[in-house]
């Protein structure tokens, strides 16, 4: 199948023709010399930062957690994946601190669940367990105990009605976290349930002959001064905001998906219908006279909703574009000089009259969310980008998984630049990415950022040169590495997962330790610890991050290597230079060289490149041997066994192995594993290399705990000139995400998975 069939048969996410647009944004009187100019990037990015900025300083009064400043958050996280200031993650991240990631207070109610919005957007750029996992607990305790009121009838009491989506607001402010969560966990319980009450409420609400949604039942009988049926403008533009973000996540393969992009479309006609000469929506849609009053944030809802449909082909950008453009027009009009956004309509369940200058933080938060959908039509004029399709042809999610493509290839496809970013398929949000040579001093080849995928899913990404945006988000970087010049030389590494150190010949005559194990670091936190905890020096004790608990010695630790003959172990000294290739925010690389060993009657040496990815456990090593006279040979990759009721696990012909050793008093368990690309070929067990326990030694913990008592191997064949490719990592009990041995396990088995069945990566014309 040709590229351009497949990515506009991907989700309906595809923005093929947006490449081919001429989009021209009529920008307000004020802001340029002519009506007509093209908007900028540049632009939008302005007026977004100007109006964010007054928000942040002039914040709401209502309640953190209130559905109000749910939709502001909504909207300010759209501005944090554009904008070149951290400011405004930063917010959103203090505000989640200040609320300990809890939802609103009331269990049922969908109002209480929308602040859970920004909790799960900060969560897939953090992946930290803890923003979302109270939001969790709240999807949990509503599925094990649903509310016992049935009918939506709005007539009922307001503390029953109000458990279920009986109004229509609500379809902005709980499915989508429901949606996120699935997107989240892969948990199908949470996609079923929102699929399920959103049409529940959908047949109840909606109008199929004017496509809207009433605001509740009690307005099903009324109508408006020149006779129509009563259609709220916010009303609905939270429906078509709470539709876009539904589509965002919902698998292309759902049963419900048809629907969603019908009821999208009939909806966004009539939308497109009710638009006033001023560019605005007002707050009656049928009976727009009754009401004169300039209202923007339904109206920044629908250039949201509307802009997003064409972006992703899913509306005529011909008869849309013209009334996105004039709607942005208005909008921006209504921003005063400092930055206020003024024209929006007081909370209520119907239009009052307001002031010019009234403002709410949720109608800066609807104008954010259309920001963003402008900035992405802007951007897409002036760059051209390259559309990439990423397709996950395994059956498990893929999470933090990396995409790497050589820039060689980029530039077959006319994309030739060095300073490149990238663009999600799905939104306007730029990836982290990163651009390095991987060879000492080569010029740069190789780009990466990374997807999340379910299973069978194709997702589209589209790569630009960076200077057609605005500017580039600070990356939140996810890995390091560092010799540690003020520590022996120590090679230390990390990603946001776990953490490692290997040792340097300095520290021979400094502590007598004389080993190319690999030492472990358990993390509990997201953030990057090497150095904060060698500047500290008291890393074996957990200060509420973690620790290093793990004890090497003359092992291989988790995932050191050495010749074996059988019989015989013949392992290497500690490494005596290293050269780090790149580090961060999404990989980091570098390599090692060992002295030759002797191996039997023969020597042999190494050169080992090692490389972590960001939300990865596991870290890829290279070894690149040299031998005299020891052409073929065979590698056994070690894990350290410890006293007590360890856990082994292994699959011969999967080629892994993993250990889950004991508990360390209070300190949890750590799991270690070693993967190879393809079979093992032995299994075995050594201690020969170790030294000679006492019973003493076997019961005294040290400060990383018990000894090592023996090696088990992993032996596979190699051949010195040709690299021996294999892998290692580590998990923690205490790091919330491998609470018992099984979750280590899987992981392990998921790994594996994803190995023998890597991403299919497609660029447009290719």
């Amino acid at each position: 199948m040709k590229m351009k069939a497949l990515l506009l048969s991907s989700y309906g996410r595809c923005i093929w023709r947006i490449a081919v647009l001429s989009f021209t944004i009529a920008l307000p009187m004020a802001a340029a010399d002519s009506p007509n100019r093209r908007l900028t990037p540049g632009d939008v990015l302005s007026v977004m930062e100007r109006v964010a900025d007054w928000q942040l300083a002039h914040p709401s009064a209502h309640p953190a957690t209130d559905w109000t400043q749910g939709a502001g958050d909504a909207g300010m996280l759209a501005l944090a994946g554009i904008s070149g200031d951290p400011k405004y993650r930063d917010a959103l991240l203090a505000m989640g601190e200040a609320n300990g990631w809890k939802p609103g207070p009331r269990m049922h109610h969908a109002d209480d669940l929308a602040v859970g919005q920004a909790y799960a957007g900060l969560y897939f750029l953090y992946r930290d367990p803890k923003m979302i996992a109270p939001l969790r607990a709240r999807l949990e305790a509503i599925l094990s105990a649903p509310p016992e009121v049935q009918s939506l009838d709005f007539h009922q009491p307001y503390d029953q009605v109000s458990q279920l989506w009986s109004w229509c607001d609500s379809l902005f402010m709980a499915p989508p976290v429901w949606m996120q969560l699935f997107a989240a966990t892969g948990d199908e319980r949470y996609l079923d349930f929102a699929v399920k009450n959103w049409w529940r409420t959908t047949d109840y609400l909606y109008d199929p002959v004017e496509h809207l949604y009433f605001r509740d039942s009690t307005y099903f009988d009324r109508r408006e001064a020149n006779g129509k049926k009563i259609f709220w403008s916010r009303g609905n533009g939270w429906v078509m905001a709470g539709l876009v973000r539904m589509l965002q996540l919902l698998p292309a393969n759902h049963p419900s998906r048809a629907r969603f992009q019908q009821l999208f479309q009939a909806m966004a006609e009539t939308i497109l219908t009710a638009q006033q000469p001023d560019g605005l929506w007002h707050s009656s849609l049928l009976d727009p006279q009754s009401y004169p009053l300039k209202e923007t944030s339904g109206s920044g809802f629908y250039a949201y909703a509307l802009a997003w449909g064409v972006n992703q082909g899913l509306l005529e950008g011909a008869r849309f574009e013209p009334v996105i453009r004039k709607a942005w027009t208005a909008l921006t009009s209504c921003v005063d000089a400092e930055g206020k956004l003024t024209h929006v309509q007081p909370i209520g369940s119907d239009p009052k009259t307001f002031a010019d200058d009234s403002t709410e933080v949720y109608g800066v938060g609807a104008f954010l969310l259309a920001g963003s959908e402008l900035y992405r039509m802007a951007v897409f004029e002036n760059a051209k980008p390259l559309a990439v399709q990423v397709t996950n042809p395994a059956h498990l999610y893929r999470y933090c998984e990396t995409v790497e493509l050589s820039l060689s290839r980029l530039a077959r496809r006319g994309l030739r630049s060095t300073n490149l970013a990238v663009m999600d398929g799905l939104a306007s949000r730029i990836l982290d990415s990163q651009i390095y040579g991987s060879e000492s001093g080569q010029a740069p080849d190789t780009f990466l950022f990374q997807a999340d995928l379910a299973p069978g899913e194709s997702r589209t990404y589209y790569i630009m040169d960076a200077s057609a945006l605005a500017a580039v988000p600070q990356p939140i970087v996810k890995t390091y590495a560092r010799q540690i010049g003020e520590r022996y030389r120590d090679m230390a590494w990390e990603s946001d997962r776990i953490a490692h150190r290997m040792y340097h010949q300095d520290l021979i005559p400094a502590e007598g330790t004389v080993s190319s194990g690999v030492d472990v670091w358990v993390k509990s936190t997201r953030a990057l610890v090497i150095n904060k905890w060698y500047k500290n020096g008291d890393y074996h004790n957990d200060r509420g991050e973690g620790l290093d608990d793990y004890r090497v010695g003359r092992s291989r630790g988790c995932g050191g290597l050495g010749i074996w003959d059988g019989h015989t172990y013949y392992v290497s000294s500690n490494y005596r230079s290293a050269r780090i290739i790149t580090t961060g925010p999404v990989r980091s690389e570098f390599e090692l060289t060992y002295d030759a060993w002797e191996a039997g009657k023969r020597k042999i040496s190494e050169t080992k490149r090692i490389r972590i990815d960001a939300g990865s456990n596991m870290t890829r090593a290279e070894s690149m041997f040299a031998g005299d006279q020891l052409p073929r040979f065979e590698i056994a990759i070690g894990i350290a066994q410890r006293p007590g009721n360890g856990v082994i696990a292994r699959n011969q012909e999967e080629g892994w192995m993993s250990y889950w050793q004991p508990a360390d008093r209070d300190r949890g368990n750590i799991g270690c594993a070693i993967v190879l690309p393809n079979k093992i070929e032995e299994f075995a067990t050594e201690s020969a290399t170790l030294p000679k326990l006492t019973q003493a030694d076997l019961t005294t913990p040290s400060d990383e705990g018990l000894p090592p008592v023996a090696n088990l191997l992993a032996i596979a064949p190699a051949q010195a000139g040709k690299p021996f490719l294999y892998y290692l990592g580590a998990g923690w009990s205490k790091s919330g995400d491998f609470p018992e041995e099984t979750d280590w396990e899987n992981y392990v088995r998921q790994f594996v998975a994803r190995l023998r069945t890597p991403l299919k990566v497609t660029l447009e014309n290719e």
